[in-house]
Parts: structure tokens; C-alpha cells; sequence
């Protein structure tokens, strides 16, 4: 495999390098570039023209919409080895959404003329990318409807237990949302967000240091998010 085609625990990798050959594998190795962004900045922006297919390599991010009035509403959060474009680059000339670095972050990018070309050709990469933009949606879906499902104190008690257990793999972790961005998220005020984690803390489920959260009773917060 040409080196520049060598992706360590890269999905690009297993998509798109080994279901290529010759000239496709050539287009994609001499085109993929990489790009670095700093927390807060923006990587796509809504309404803006759709030009490259975007991997995350690194960082975390959010994928949100803003409405007429400026209100963001978090449509999903995006960490490493995701797709970070896959929503709209089949289905639109323009991204239906914009995303943004929670931290500092890396994005892996394909021109996307180069990947529609790959995909008139290449039958299997085709139903590949299907996959995975079905599972996108899939779990957007899910974690919409499993949210709204639950009252204020389950969908905080949800939300802190994605983090810890899908994103930092740690009880304890730099909160990478604002109070009002967890409220985007999981469809509350920011006065009930910071309410029901100062509830958290007086009840002894969390420790709280700034931006800093430690779960020191688990099994309460999960009891929470699933009844809550």
C-alpha cells in the first residue's frame, strides 16, 4: 500500500484504501489532506458549498443547526473515527448543519468530487458508505428519542454518562459542553441543567471542579437516566 494511504485505527482506512486499487487508489492517497482546528473554531459551516468528505481524527466535535432566531440546537456530538460530513454529501449541494471543535481537533479530508467519482465505479465502497451513513442516522435517531423520553433529571444523568463511558472512557472528565450547550442538547433551560447538577452534587453522585465532573456514585446516575 502507498504509505501515504496508511491510516493506523483509521475507518478511512478500512472504507476506502483497501477497496481501492490503481488510479482510485492513487486519486485518494495524492488528495487526502489533513487539517488541524482549534477549540471553539468551526470546521463546516450551514449553507455553505459541499467540497471535501470529512473524517474526524482527532479531538471531538458538535454537529448543530442554528434557527432563525440564533439558537443553536446540538444535533449530535462527534468524536474520533467519525464521520464527521456524512449527513449531507449525497443528499445535498450545501451542509444542512455546521460543526465546531469542542477541542482542539484533526479532520482527515477526500475531495468530493474524487469521492463521487469512486463511488459510480466501486460498488462495494458504495454500499460501505451506505452503512455507515444508515448507522449516523441511526444513532442520531436513538439518542434523540431515548433523550425526550425522560424528564429533567434523566436526560442530564444521560448525557454525563455518554461522556464518561463512549467519549473519555473515565468517571471523571473536562465537561466539553458549556452549561447552555448541554441544554441544546437534551432540550432544556440552562437554569435546569445547572439546577439538577448542583442536585447531583449535593446528593453525592458527582463532584464538581469547574468544568471538571467526577461520578463517584454510578450506579445512581444510571438508575437516574434510565428511570429519570
Amino acid at each position: 500500500m502507498d504509505p501515504r494511504c496508511t491510516c493506523e485505527l483509521c475507518e478511512l482506512k478500512g472504507l476506502f484504501f483497501d477497496n481501492l486499487e490503481g488510479d482510485h487508489l492513487d486519486m485518494l492517497c495524492s488528495g487526502k489532506v489533513e487539517k488541524e482546528y482549534a477549540k471553539g473554531e468551526t470546521i463546516l459551516k450551514e449553507d455553505t458549498m459541499i467540497n471535501e468528505f470529512s473524517y474526524l481524527k482527532s479531538g471531538l466535535v458538535k454537529l448543530f443547526r442554528t434557527d432563525s432566531s440564533g439558537k443553536e440546537q446540538i444535533i449530535t456530538i462527534a468524536k474520533p473515527y467519525d464521520y464527521v460530513s456524512l449527513l449531507s454529501v449525497f443528499s445535498n449541494d450545501q451542509y444542512n448543519y455546521s460543526v465546531s471543535a469542542l477541542e482542539d481537533s484533526v479532520t482527515c479530508n477526500i475531495k468530493m468530487e474524487d469521492v463521487r467519482s469512486i463511488v459510480r465505479d466501486n460498488g462495494v465502497l458504495a454500499l460501505n458508505l451506505l452503512k455507515k451513513m444508515s448507522k449516523v442516522a441511526d444513532k442520531i435517531i436513538l439518542d434523540s428519542v431515548e433523550i425526550r423520553t425522560k424528564h429533567l433529571r434523566g436526560r442530564v444523568a444521560f448525557l454525563l454518562i455518554h461522556f464518561s463511558h463512549e467519549i473519555y472512557h473515565s468517571p471523571e472528565f473536562d465537561l466539553p459542553l458549556s452549561r447552555k450547550e448541554m441544554a441544546e442538547y437534551v432540550g432544556m433551560t440552562t437554569e435546569n441543567v445547572i439546577r439538577t447538577l448542583s442536585e447531583f452534587r449535593r446528593d453525592g453522585i458527582l463532584k464538581i471542579y469547574g468544568k471538571t465532573i467526577q461520578i463517584v456514585n454510578m450506579d445512581s446516575l444510571k438508575s437516574i437516566a434510565d428511570f429519570g
